[in-house]
């Protein structure tokens, strides 16, 4: 009902619609409205999702007005859960579905995307979804909800932003059993067909949109995420953000509370439950820190300690992957992860394995009794999967500890009367000011120091009163303009080092990013009229 009654007359709705004519912000008070009637989460995806089918300009309205509140629903944790009940929510498709038996023929497909101007690509193969493993076809929330992020966070137009979903088959036998799921119903096809698919899958994305595309991978096993990364990221514009995207991050709060400890990161020694992508790329991004500060890398390797479902990493245990193999330490075996955190001492301890309750009670107090002030992140998603709560952390270290979670906790207050804002260390910080200053300035190749100088800069942007109060990053509140000063400093360093291609370079850079930010603002739809003079709009005739 925002078009104006001229905008009716000329699109040949007038009637249509109510005789009423109201902005946008009423629009907004109807939407918020509808929403707090809502009964659970679940429900409330279910609407904005629904709201964003409808009327996008109003969807991401909402979101701006209040992403704080809003990014735990579109976002983990709920995201989690909305894409376990895929089948159950599902209305209408969103973003592009190609699968195994599409080889060949996936340029076709990528033809049928309406729109022609995309600029990045968010895509999964959903066989692990957050730490919820292999939900297939229902992991496409992934992407969609990823991608919202890009416009709402970052201010990328919707209409550059391609969800895709590989789908493969899952290995999910309840799923392969569900009368209500959207995908192929065998198991996963893995080896050269599967190899042959992402293949064609990257030179089609490239030949369509060009190869400056953002390519951004997303829940993909680690059996595949580490050698598709190191596979494509010298010939694509690509990057893995369970791996870097985490891994910024995580080093962005650990660069934080560096100015809590009064120490360098060379001076830490680290301990993760998990060894997967996530801890593999936080592992390596410390490591380039550590240098960076003078530490020889193989000194920087002997300070990350890692633990996986089999016990601690150590030379000489069988069947460790490459990766794994660069964090194995001459160490007597250990099974248990208390007993690692005892023996070690470390000065932080970092939770990625989604093992929920991880950091029991005993690796808290024994934290908190050799550290001063103990780093305890407990990374794993949804909320369910914590490794502990920022309750536990707070309360069990009195208020010592130095905390941040994967997914967002409320805050803290303790007996003694101080209160303590968790500081929840969100992918969403990263993915949405990267894409945009790679974009930008059509980077073609993304470098692990694109993301350790995107860390660096999101540390800078906490202030000493965020520090104080226990958030180791800025507001969700202001992440709107933290992503734009982080595209900002990418696009400086990637001009720095050769490897923007956008020419000529801007010289107002954060001028240049705010031009292309999208705008929630309705579009005119009132045709351009206007008259001719008189004379010139007569009509000739003649007599037969």
């Amino acid at each position: 009902m925002a078009f104006t009654l001229e905008e009716r007359l000329q699109l040949g709705i007038h009637g249509l619609l109510p005789p009423c004519f109201i902005s946008q912000d009423v629009q907004l008070l109807r939407v918020l409205k509808n929403y707090d009637m809502k009964r659970d989460d679940l429900d409330r995806y279910v609407f904005l999702m629904g709201l964003q089918d409808r009327n996008e300009k109003l969807f991401y309205r909402v979101l701006t007005t209040d992403i704080e509140r809003f990014m735990p629903i579109i976002y983990t944790p709920t995201v989690g859960l909305a894409c376990q009940q895929y089948g159950l929510i599902f209305r209408r498709p969103r973003g592009l579905f190609i699968t195994i038996h599409d080889r060949g023929h996936i340029a076709s497909l990528l033809q049928n995307w309406p729109e022609k101007g995309v600029k990045a690509v968010c895509v999964t193969d959903g066989e692990r979804i957050l730490g919820l493993g292999d939900l297939g076809c229902y992991g496409m929330g992934i992407p969609v909800g990823k991608l919202a992020l890009y416009t709402a966070c970052g201010g990328m137009p919707p209409q550059q932003c391609l969800p895709v979903m590989l789908d493969v088959g899952t290995d999910n036998e309840v799923l392969l059993q569900d009368p209500l799921y959207i995908g192929l119903r065998h198991r996963r096809v893995r080896g050269q067909a599967y190899d042959d698919l992402l293949d064609e899958f990257m030179k089609a994305v490239a030949d369509r949109f060009g190869m400056d595309c953002l390519i951004q991978f997303e829940d993909f096993a680690n059996i595949n995420a580490f050698r598709l990364l190191s596979k494509y990221r010298n010939t694509y514009c690509t990057f893995n953000d369970d791996i870097q995207g985490t891994a910024a991050v995580a080093v962005a709060g650990l660069l934080a509370a560096l100015r809590i400890t009064k120490c360098k990161m060379c001076d830490h020694t680290i301990v993760f439950q998990g060894a997967g992508e996530a801890a593999m790329g936080i592992a390596d991004l410390i490591v380039m820190a550590m240098e960076k500060e003078g530490l020889a890398q193989e000194e920087a390797l002997k300070k990350i300690w890692m633990v996986d479902s089999k016990g601690l990493i150590v030379k000489g245990r069988d069947h460790l992957t490459h990766e794994k193999e660069r964090f194995a330490h001459e160490h007597p075996q250990m099974k248990k992860l208390e007993d690692v955190v005892r023996e070690l001492k470390p000065t932080a301890i970092i939770g990625v394995a989604a093992v929920a309750g991880a950091f029991t009670e005993q690796i808290i107090r024994d934290m908190a009794s050799f550290n001063e002030r103990p780093i305890i992140f407990a990374l794993s998603n949804p909320t369910s999967k914590a490794e502990c709560t920022a309750e536990q952390c707070y309360t069990l270290t009195e208020g010592r500890g130095i905390f941040a979670s994967g997914s967002p906790f409320d805050p803290v207050t303790l007996p003694d009367g101080r209160t303590f804002y968790p500081g929840q260390g969100n992918n969403a910080y990263i993915f949405p000011s990267v894409g945009l200053g790679i974009t930008a300035c059509t980077v073609r190749h993304i470098t692990e120091e694109v993301f350790l100088t995107a860390a660096e800069a999101l540390a800078q942007l906490v202030t000493e009163k965020d520090l104080a109060e226990g958030r180791l990053y800025p507001p969700l509140s202001s992440i709107r303009e933290v992503s734009l000063n982080l595209a900002v400093t990418i696009m400086e360093y990637a001009y720095e080092h050769n490897l923007a291609t956008l020419r000529p370079e801007p010289t107002d850079k954060a001028a240049y990013v705010r031009s292309l930010s999208y705008s929630t603002d309705y579009d005119e739809f009132v045709v351009d009229s206007y008259r001719w003079p008189q004379d010139s709009m007569t009509v000739q005739t003649c007599k037969l």
